[in-house]
């Protein structure tokens, strides 16, 4: 027993080498702290895959002592904790200081995957805590765990999740739920808000040194470049919009809602970062709005792509002292408005089967999802159907999902006469690549939540490997591919977590 504790009290070596490249940046950057432990954690989930990824050995992780370090409760050695400061606009009202209020960023470290961030959430409270607790509940850390996995799953840039632990110590949100921590892993977690902070209170010496940072570990080429006039900060502005105009194509071909596209929630690197009122269609419904905080409706899923450009030009504000030249900021954010139409619809013309581009793709795409709003179709089914009918299936598979069957005929007749007859396997092919079968939908998330609140984490388990494989058919688990039942459209998720 001795030896049990001396062991717990030693830090934990993952057997990686940390960097700490933002602890480099200095203390104006953030605050210094360690996490706040969590009374007798367990395990949640480990991500088996992504420890595989990374080179960790996951026996050492599912110890007891790799729980307590994954929950903060056991210093990891080489990390050096800190709470990063940031600012941002929140629902399009500039909120001023802001930061990590319930994230603590261990570090960076060389992986098998390259040199990643750690980073838990829900570790205790903060400087930047504001009136919050620091803490985040199982119910919200088990959706982020999951769909970062899901994202990643379907080949959408995204902070990875490598596991989450839970505690019976109790938080209060709408009523009294328990306490949980993600281990959450990215190349960075610098957002917009980053840039916004220093640029608003005119520390432009702090912002210069961020932007650098930031250019020369993930954006060299932007040194480089004829373009600007060989403006780096320009050029980097650029590189931001069209990873960001990629990003948000894939989420609306997808039928992906962030539901909270505040400025301080966007990656300056392209990644869906920060999953909180997050949801998947169900049926089609354009304005659909998945965060119950959302009064307004801000942040529907048919204004997605609008907001992340202003989100996009509120950095271009940000960096425009570094840029110095607003028509070249202007310039800069222009890539967004060629780059997201252009890949949005090669993402719904894979959807369709359709390897290259032809006269009236667009007006074929676009009819398609009138006729699914026109009926609330659900959207991940709908996909995956009409890939089955490109197969060889029965059309009806396809005409049964509308209310007036006959009403998608003309369409039918229409996409059929598109596909040439010698392509059509490879079509269905590339359509069961595209369109997956398993989406994570609310109810399926309710349903695992609700085990887990029990300590059976077997329906994480379950989710997760369906999630990390959504393209496959799973035959053991068809009903999780199915409609969502009834109950799931009284589901509320709200920025509460």
């Amino acid at each position: 027993m001795q030896e049990d504790v001396a062991a717990l009290e030693r830090p934990l070596d993952l057997r990686l080498t940390w960097r700490n490249s933002f602890a480099a940046l200095g203390p104006a950057f953030f605050t210094e702290l360690q996490p706040t432990p969590l009374p007798s954690p367990w395990l949640v989930g480990l991500n088996l895959p992504l420890a595989s990824q990374l080179g960790l050995d996951a026996g050492l992780l599912a110890s007891p002592s790799g729980v307590q370090a994954l929950t903060g409760g056991l210093a990891i050695a080489g990390t050096r904790p800190l709470a990063s400061v940031y600012s941002g606009h929140q629902f399009g009202v500039w909120a001023g200081q802001l930061g990590d209020g319930r994230a603590i960023l261990l570090g960076e470290a060389d992986t098998l995957a390259g040199p990643q961030e750690f980073q838990f959430k829900g570790s205790g409270l903060t400087p930047y805590s504001r009136m919050g607790d620091g803490r985040a509940v199982l119910r919200s850390s088990i959706r982020e765990y999951l769909c970062s996995e899901a994202m990643a799953g379907l080949g959408i840039p995204t902070t990875r999740a490598l596991s989450v632990t839970g505690s019976d110590q109790p938080v209060r949100r709408e009523e009294i739920e328990t306490a949980a921590v993600v281990v959450r892993v990215a190349p960075s977690f610098i957002r917009f808000g980053h840039f916004e902070h220093f640029s608003a209170r005119e520390q432009y010496g702090e912002l210069r040194l961020l932007a650098d940072h930031v250019i020369d570990r993930f954006y060299p080429a932007c040194r480089t470049t004829d373009k600007f006039a060989g403006n780096a900060y320009a050029a980097f502005l650029e590189q931001v919009s069209e990873r960001t105009a990629v990003m948000v194509a894939q989420w609306q071909a997808v039928g992906f809602c962030h539901g909270v596209m505040n400025t301080d929630n966007m990656s300056i690197l392209g990644l869906t970062i920060d999953y909180g009122p997050f949801q998947f269609l169900d049926g089609f419904d354009p304005g659909h709005i998945c965060n119950h905080s959302d009064e307004q409706g801000r942040y529907a899923y048919n204004k997605q792509p609008n907001i992340a450009y202003w989100n996009l030009f509120c950095l271009g504000q940000a960096l425009l002292p570094l840029i110095g030249d607003q028509e070249l900021a202007i310039a800069a954010l222009e890539s967004y408005k060629a780059v997201f139409p252009r890949e949005l619809e090669g993402r719904m013309r894979a959807k369709l089967g359709l390897a290259d581009a032809q006269p009236g793709d667009r007006e074929l795409i676009e009819d398609v999802l009138k006729l699914l709003a026109k009926d609330r179709v659900d959207y991940s089914i709908f996909w995956r159907r009409l890939s089955g009918r490109v197969a060889g299936q029965s059309a009806d598979t396809v005409r049964d999902l509308f209310l007036d069957r006959t009403a998608v005929d003309p369409w039918l007749l229409q996409y059929s006469e598109r596909l040439t007859p010698n392509g059509r396997g490879l079509a269905a092919d590339l359509m069961r690549k595209t369109n997956p079968k398993y989406v994570l939908r609310n109810h399926l998330g309710e349903l695992a939540i609700r085990q887990a609140k029990e300590k059976d984490n077997s329906g994480v388990a379950t989710l997760l490997g369906l999630l990390q494989a959504p393209f496959e058919e799973h035959p053991d688990h068809e009903a999780m591919a199915g409609f969502p039942p009834d109950w799931a459209s009284q589901i509320e998720i709200s920025c509460s977590s």
